[in-house]
């Protein structure tokens, strides 16, 4: 018997891009007075939670160890209209969260206070970020505590907070959608409008060289 393979459907995919979008931990390093920025697309009025720690290069020991207190990491962030919705100094160790009122793409910037913290002069920092968005970011142990949820009772909370992530991801896709169908729209009528430019400006030359023409036959006495 022949085995049959099935093709994910794109509402699986959809959702497994979904979910484990939501969770991005990552690390990366930077220097004195250097900056590095992250962009998330995000949809509207969704809350995000970024977790983050420190540690700084010791040379001695030819790796990296937890940073000193002294060290504090600047956190800005952007929404897709360039305005800043978060701008705070954090320590070395900390959690930043904000909640978008505008889809579209974010701009999570950090950098550090290097420059007056003596001992870090010259050296490199690694930063270890986890972005947690939409229901990944709650915790639900404690709201569970907090609220005395049953297990069932949490496990619907947790599935209906789930759908509710799905739906503005969903409206978000949309809103994306019909930005790129204005632009695609736009973008059409420029050009429809440039090629009857050209026309009239090709029409235009063809009758002056005629008219040039006729007038240089006639002054040659040729017509």
């Amino acid at each position: 018997m022949a085995a049959v393979r099935m093709k994910p459907s794109a509402v699986s995919l959809l959702l497994l891009n979904l979910f484990y979008g939501f969770v991005s931990p990552l690390y990366f390093h930077i220097g004195e007075t250097e900056k590095k920025c992250f962009i998330e697309e995000i949809p509207d009025e969704t809350m995000i939670i970024g977790n983050y720690r420190t540690q700084l290069y010791d040379r001695q020991k030819e790796e990296y160890l937890p940073a000193t207190q002294g060290l504090g990491m600047f956190v800005e962030v952007k929404d897709p209209d360039d305005k800043v919705i978060l701008s705070r100094q954090y320590g070395s160790e900390g959690r930043f969260t904000f909640t978008s009122h505008t889809p579209g793409e974010h701009q999570i910037c950090l950098h550090s206070n290097s420059s007056k913290f003596a001992l870090f002069a010259g050296g490199m920092l690694r930063v270890h970020l986890d972005i947690q968005v939409g229901e990944h970011a709650n915790n639900y142990a404690e709201i569970a505590a907090k609220d005395k949820l049953t297990e069932l009772q949490l496990r619907v909370r947790q599935l209906v907070e789930q759908v509710d992530q799905v739906q503005k991801e969903q409206n978000y896709q949309r809103y994306r959608e019909e930005r790129f169908r204005q632009t695609s729209e736009s973008t059409n009528q420029r050009v429809l409008w440039w090629s009857i430019v050209q026309t009239l400006i090709l029409v235009a030359i063809g009758i002056w060289q005629m008219r040039h023409l006729k007038s240089f036959f006639e002054a040659k006495k040729l017509v």
